[in-house]
């Protein structure tokens, strides 16, 4: 019998095979222009059962493992996997050089059998990709890219310079489970005037241990706006660049994971004083993990959150089913939707694909 390790040597150069026989892109793909902001949503083409889904690391450094995981996890959802060229390059803690990663981007949006752009993980250093994207090629090209952490940078540059609906949702690599499969899959296949996502009630029994899974209303009632936000450090990083998130009136949702409490104060200190959350239709936060003070007593997650919603008029809530967590749905950015403190629920009022 083959070991595991041929079966993926295998697998991927079955999956890679595909993927070379596009024309070559060079090496360093630059903007063909600068465009500024678009107001016009443009939606994706919906995702069909045995469509071709990219798989891209445009962050952090994987490995076989992480592959093979995340080409089981698109072949158990009934879709085909296609592999990007430079998967197992590796540059520091990143998945090769800026170079090799936009040009993995680029293709996944160039090739015409590849429906869907899926990341394998987050980490960091899709930053460094945005000033080089052609932004163009996506606009005249527009498909899915899914994926949350890190990939905030690219969802929130897209949205900026596209206007193309992106979505925050799990990363390939994400262990499958019903509630998020459930909700990113109606998001993604089948769209409709109006969704509405309830928390997930693992979420719910997880919080009588961790109490950061709760649901907390700072301030209630119902709100409606665009979805924009991710993680909270790359919001706050893209704050003053032409990249940055604008969620004046609108719906904005922010989740982080394993950092300090004044670190969490910090960055929101940073978007509060850029736009002003008095300025949002409503601030969602997700579940943040292992965010507790470091070495002894210290300012608190609810002490940092809490001095920024409590002055806020407008919705407010935290523990809401997002962020670096198993059971999390999918947020599809610039989509029009409603917030209910009430009803714990969040409604798409339109489809998020075409």
């Amino acid at each position: 019998m083959p070991s595991t390790n041929t079966i993926s040597r295998r697998r991927f150069a079955r999956m890679l095979a595909a993927a070379v026989t596009l024309p070559a892109l060079p090496a360093w793909s630059a903007p063909a222009s600068s465009t500024p902001m678009t107001h016009h949503l443009i939606k994706p083409p919906r995702l069909s059962q045995g469509d071709v889904i990219g798989l891209i690391a445009p962050s952090g450094r994987i490995d076989d493992e992480a592959i093979e995981k995340s080409v089981q996890h698109v072949e158990a959802l009934g879709f085909r996997a296609r592999l990007g060229l430079y998967l197992k390059e590796v540059q520091g803690n990143y998945a090769g050089s800026v170079e090799q990663r936009l040009a993995d981007l680029h293709r996944m949006f160039l090739d015409p059998e590849v429906k869907a752009i899926w990341c394998i993980r987050g980490g960091s250093g899709a930053i460094s990709l945005l000033r080089h994207i052609d932004y163009d090629l996506i606009r005249t090209h527009p498909k899915i890219l899914l994926g949350y952490s890190d990939i905030t940078a690219l969802h929130l540059a897209i949205q900026r310079k596209v206007g193309l609906v992106t979505f925050h949702g799990p990363v390939a690599l994400s262990t499958p489970n019903e509630y998020a499969n459930r909700h990113m899959l109606a998001v993604l296949t089948d769209p409709q005037p109006s969704y509405t996502i309830p928390m997930s009630p693992e979420n719910a029994e997880h919080a009588r241990e961790a109490p950061v899974y709760a649901v907390q209303t700072v301030h209630g009632g119902v709100a409606t706006g665009p979805l924009i936000g991710g993680n909270l450090s790359l919001v706050s990083a893209l704050a003053g660049t032409p990249y940055a998130a604008d969620f004046r009136d609108g719906l904005l949702f922010l989740e982080e994971v394993n950092e300090e409490p004044y670190r969490i104060d910090r960055w929101m200190t940073q978007l509060d004083l850029s736009v002003g959350f008095d300025k949002s239709a409503a601030v969602m936060i997700g579940i943040c993990e292992k965010c507790e003070p470091a070495g002894g007593p210290g300012t608190t997650l609810e002490q940092a959150l809490a001095t920024h919603l409590a002055p806020l008029k407008v919705p407010a809530v935290s523990g809401y089913s997002f962020g670096h967590i198993r059971h999390q749905f999918t947020l599809p950015m610039g989509v029009r939707a409603r917030l209910d403190t009430a009803a714990q629920t969040v409604t798409l009022l339109e489809a998020a694909v075409s």
